[in-house]
């Protein structure tokens, strides 16, 4: 005996609404992820087809515009794996150096410290205005490392995962979380502490 279909806790906005409801805050999440229009809007393209191909799955437990950035987050992640495998991620020499090094190898701990925080960022987690910044900031932070990081953590993608849809090694990973780290610090101090927000 099958189990009947609950009623939706909340309302579902029927498909034809979609782009209009939705379009513009899965286009922004797509671009601050993937900072490449063409990418983002294809991303919010095949959300909307999935999503409508999934429909009779949405338990309607929560809003529809979170179950399709849910779906989203997983098209991101293609656009990201498509993305690596037309742009062969390059090891630079600086990242080469790091790796050859003796003490990297050894333990997979780079030897240098980066400088202290001139702030500390999560006291302004809860700021609307700090994460306007921060989206400005992961724009400039240069790929492949930027693709590291938001699979990484924003989008919560584990070791594993992330080396897979990139096809770079742990020890790789590493140096582009590093790096992303770093140019995001850099970045971060620069607009956030001459910004009027704080």
């Amino acid at each position: 005996m099958t189990k009947p279909k609950q009623e939706p806790k909340v309302p579902i906005t029927p498909p034809d609404q979609w782009v209009e409801q939705y379009g513009d805050y899965l286009y922004g999440f797509a671009m601050s992820r993937l900072r490449n229009p063409e990418a983002a809007s294809d991303c919010v393209q095949d959300t909307f087809l999935a999503g409508i191909k999934a429909l009779d799955r949405f338990d309607g437990s929560r809003d529809i515009k979170f179950w399709l950035r849910g779906i989203m987050r997983n098209k991101i992640v293609d656009q990201i794996r498509k993305s690596v495998k037309e742009n062969k991620v390059d090891i630079d020499k600086e990242d080469e150096a790091l790796l050859e090094s003796f003490w990297f190898k050894y333990s997979g701990i780079a030897t240098t410290n980066p400088d202290p925080w001139e702030f500390n960022p999560r006291k302004f987690y809860d700021n609307g205005e700090f994460w306007k910044v921060f989206e400005k900031c992961i724009d400039q932070v240069k790929d492949p490392a930027r693709q590291a990081f938001v699979l990484r953590v924003l989008e919560d993608q584990t070791t594993e995962e992330v080396c897979k849809v990139m096809d770079i090694t742990p020890n790789y990973l590493w140096v582009l979380l590093h790096r992303a780290r770093a140019q995001l610090k850099i970045l971060l101090e620069q607009n956030w502490l001459n910004s009027d927000n704080k």
